[in-house]
């Protein structure tokens, strides 16, 4: 990328995801020169106090931009898929949150406190990951350059937000209901969602039999990212009624030992990392505590018995922001920082 005092930035989606990047942009006070706003129809939003005049996506409104911010949510396709690489053509660096490139091997899927090199190798497009292994890896990167992950068990409880702007009103729809003595009905999801949980987030996944592709998503993108192949991960992936702020508990095996003490030392040091670690006194990480901010947050760091040199913990990330939009904005930082 050529290094400029502004850049021409577009933005392709303004769900929950793509008004949460103008937001960002505009705290970070990244180099913007111009935002240019696409989607499916041309209209106004306001954001932030900004109004923006949306103009319906095609080809040529790429040209003239330098980076170009594809919003979609958790398992969104389509977008980057038709319009992406004709981008890149046009002379535009690509940075995607959907799924549709994430293991291509010309794509590097990147976070960028964990594995920044991998943007050397970009070919004008890059990867964010998935929500829930961005909120994963933000603990477990730091513990695996230390003592070396061999096997991960994870358990995730994510919000609502993650399925995009229709499943939180959703959400607030149906617990209105239900306050009000009315029936609930369910649009966004197969099931009621209210003071419920739901074990399946994505499809299922007929290569893995019995996993959802959520939970594919956690293998091999932690594979990718870490650059290692050999470290096994079994995950569970379930929908929760919150709105904001995906919660994971992590089961982890290292090749070497590992005590509390040592983990929460190398946590600590750790950038865009915060340890909330005192359970004797209620202090612990929860998706209210992490809603709206930036780090990932770990605690309940113990001892995981079951195998040696074992540990467990407990995670909580603001997905829609370091999940998404945050991550986003730091690999355009990261590509302007190096050019």
């Amino acid at each position: 990328m050529e290094k400029k005092e502004q850049y021409a930035v577009g933005l392709v989606g303004i769900g929950a995801v793509g008004t949460e990047m103008i937001k960002i942009l505009r705290e970070r006070e990244f180099p913007a020169g111009e935002i240019r706003v696409m989607a499916r129809r041309e209209r106004d939003e306001s954001i932030a106090g900004e109004t923006f005049h949306v103009i319906e996506t095609t080809p040529e409104y790429f040209d003239g931009l330098d980076i170009a911010f594809f919003a979609g949510t958790e398992g969104a396709r389509g977008a980057s898929q038709q319009f992406g690489w004709d981008a890149v053509e046009r002379g535009v660096t690509v940075i995607d949150n959907g799924d549709d490139f994430r293991m291509d091997e010309r794509v590097p899927l990147v976070i960028p406190e964990i594995n920044p090199g991998a943007l050397s190798g970009s070919q004008g497009f890059v990867a964010n990951p998935n929500c829930s292994t961005i909120v994963a890896l933000m603990a477990i990167g730091p513990l695996h350059r230390e003592f070396g992950v061999k096997r991960m068990v994870v358990s995730t409880y994510q919000s609502v937000s993650g399925s995009g702007s229709s499943a939180i009103e959703e959400l607030d729809r149906q617990v209105k209901a239900n306050v009000a003595g009315e029936a609930l009905t369910a649009d966004a999801y197969p099931h009621q969602i209210a003071f419920n949980v739901l074990p399946q987030i994505g499809s299922m996944k007929p290569e893995m039999p019995g996993y959802t592709s959520e939970e594919a998503k956690m293998l091999f993108e932690t594979r990718k990212i870490l650059g290692d192949d050999r470290i096994r991960v079994s995950a569970t992936c379930v929908r929760v009624p919150t709105y904001y702020a995906h919660a994971e508990a992590l089961n982890l095996e290292f090749e070497q030992p590992v005590s509390p003490e040592a983990a929460r030392e190398v946590l600590s040091a750790a950038s865009g990392v915060s340890v909330v670690d005192e359970p004797e006194q209620s202090q612990y990480p929860m998706p209210i505590v992490a809603e709206g901010k930036d780090d990932v947050f770990v605690g309940r760091i113990r001892p995981d018995d079951s195998v040696e040199n074992g540990l467990a913990l407990f995670v909580v990330g603001d997905n829609v922001r370091k999940g998404a939009a945050l991550n986003a904005v730091q690999i355009a930082e990261a590509l302007i920082h190096s050019a």
